[in-house]
């Protein structure tokens, strides 16, 4: 794990509130070079955000010469993804307005997905001194995994972490 202090840093940034235009602007402003996409079904429904479906993402990527990589390793499961479902009803919010993950999908996701990823082939992958940007769907990254992933990065890695919300 050497090579990680050569990675730069790492931002977060999710789909919703921003449309295609400034989503790939904010990363270009933060000197994104690689996106990492730790979503299980890479698609958003709606009209509003189907610029975020993969294929449409990658072309907008590639013209702004930002790179794309699928980590799907560190999505959560459908069963995890169900269980923040259930305590977003009980709740009463939503994906796009959910403020905070369910305490059990935390320690869930935690044990199950991030104690046994091997993270340091994923970083060695990386470009060196470059930011890197970890990619979900929700605005606020303390309602989404990629919190807990970019959590782990900076706890186990000494990377520093910026989480970009749209404007």
């Amino acid at each position: 794990m050497g090579r990680l202090a050569e990675v730069g840093r790492i931002v977060t940034i999710g789909v919703y509130g921003f449309t295609a235009g400034a989503f790939v602007e904010k990363l270009a402003d933060e000197g994104v070079a690689s996106l990492l996409d730790l979503r299980q079904r890479r698609g958003v429904r709606g009209p509003d955000y189907s610029w975020a479906n993969s294929v449409r993402l990658q072309r907008a990527l590639a013209a702004a010469d930002i790179g794309y990589r699928h980590v799907k390793e560190l999505a959560p499961t459908t069963e995890l993804r169900r269980l923040q479902y259930r305590e977003d009803d009980r709740q009463g919010v939503g994906k796009r307005n959910r403020v905070a993950l369910a305490p059990e999908y935390t320690e869930r996701y935690t044990r199950e997905i991030l104690d046994p990823f091997e993270f340091g082939p994923l970083v060695a992958g990386l470009p060196g001194h470059s930011v890197t940007a970890l990619f979900c769907v929700e605005r606020d990254p303390e309602a989404c995994h990629r919190s807990l992933v970019a959590a782990r990065l900076r706890r186990g890695n000494g990377l520093p972490v910026t989480d970009l919300r749209p404007d």
